[in-house]
């Protein structure tokens, strides 16, 4: 499943529903993701994506996750739009037979959207507004799955 939504993200609410019809996973793996603030800079971070282009291409990199680390299902919940310190920006959730797989799995998804997913973030502070790139280490940790 894939959501791309400018509601707020309840983690809980989300990895209990995830769980409950799991009877042949042995392991899920989460990950979420909070808009880092940075003192004096960034007070608001923006996100835009491109409707129905950005799940699709988040859809694919589940279907190669799933295909590579044999998972049983996958989750990814992103939010658009601004976003204030603290709050989440994306959620990750993996079931697989196996912790290892899991694991992977939510690794390899999180530095897809990191680096390469169709969504444009920017950042809101003092000094106005600017655009985020991904930084070196993003596209080297998302250089590891090549």
């Amino acid at each position: 499943m894939i959501r791309v939504t400018d509601r707020p993200i309840d983690p809980g609410a989300e990895l209990t529903a995830f769980c409950r019809v799991r009877g042949d996973t042995g392991a899920v793996a989460s990950f979420l993701g909070l808009a880092r603030g940075k003192p004096g800079e960034a007070t608001v971070l923006e996100l835009e994506a491109y409707g129905g282009f950005t799940e699709d291409a988040i859809g694919e990199m589940i279907g190669a996750a799933k295909a590579r680390f044999s998972l049983h299902d996958a989750v990814v919940i992103h939010r658009v739009g601004a976003i204030a310190a603290g709050e989440a920006i994306v959620l990750v959730l993996t079931a697989a037979g196996h912790r290892r797989e899991a694991f992977e799995a939510c690794d390899f998804l999180m530095d897809y959207l990191k680096s390469r997913a169709p969504l444009w973030k920017k950042e809101h502070g003092r000094a106005g507004p600017r655009w985020v790139e991904p930084t070196a280490r993003d596209l080297a940790d998302a250089a590891r799955w090549d």
